[in-house]
């Protein structure tokens, strides 16, 4: 067995499951997040949805080892957006472009010190239903959120940056 550094996620351990070598991530939950991100890519309608929110909380639940600030500050910005802002997720990817460009030294927030209670293997389990897979990928993204809480106020300040232009 192994168990994902960044959530937590109990796998049997495979040989050939990808390495990603940039989140703080195990083979096996990675490649778990291919599977996801790909059925997301082939679907029109929940990329739409929520492939943003995906992306943005295994990122950030996945913060640490050589996960840089800058990466993990951006994502974080992301959640903010559709969380507290009501941005729709497709919204969200140009003003976290224009905010990679806005920052010159990016904070770093410590990492939540919680027992994840949703993981990316949670949203795998919705496969094949469209509704099913949007409501898992909103309630983890949910989850992931509130676990940063202590760093809400300076990430509003970063998102409020890019959201004044």
């Amino acid at each position: 067995m192994t168990t994902c550094p960044g959530c937590g996620l109990e796998m049997p351990a495979r040989s050939d499951a990808p390495a990603d070598g940039y989140f703080n991530t195990s083979r096996e939950c990675w490649s778990v997040f291919t599977e996801v991100a790909g059925a997301e890519f082939s679907n029109a309608l929940i990329f739409g949805r929520v492939h943003q929110l995906t992306v943005d909380a295994y990122a950030v639940q996945h913060a640490g080892g050589p996960h840089p600030d800058k990466s993990v500050d951006i994502h974080l910005v992301g959640l903010h957006l559709v969380n507290e802002c009501g941005i729709a997720p497709t919204a969200a990817p140009p003003l976290m472009q224009r905010l990679a460009s806005a920052v010159a030294e990016w904070p770093h927030f410590e990492r939540p010190r919680v027992e994840w209670t949703k993981t990316i293997f949670d949203v795998a389990l919705a496969a094949g239903d469209s509704e099913q897979h949007v409501h898992a990928v909103r309630a983890w993204s949910g989850t992931v959120w509130r676990a940063w809480a202590a760093h809400h106020a300076a990430i509003a300040e970063l998102a409020a940056l890019v959201m004044k232009k």
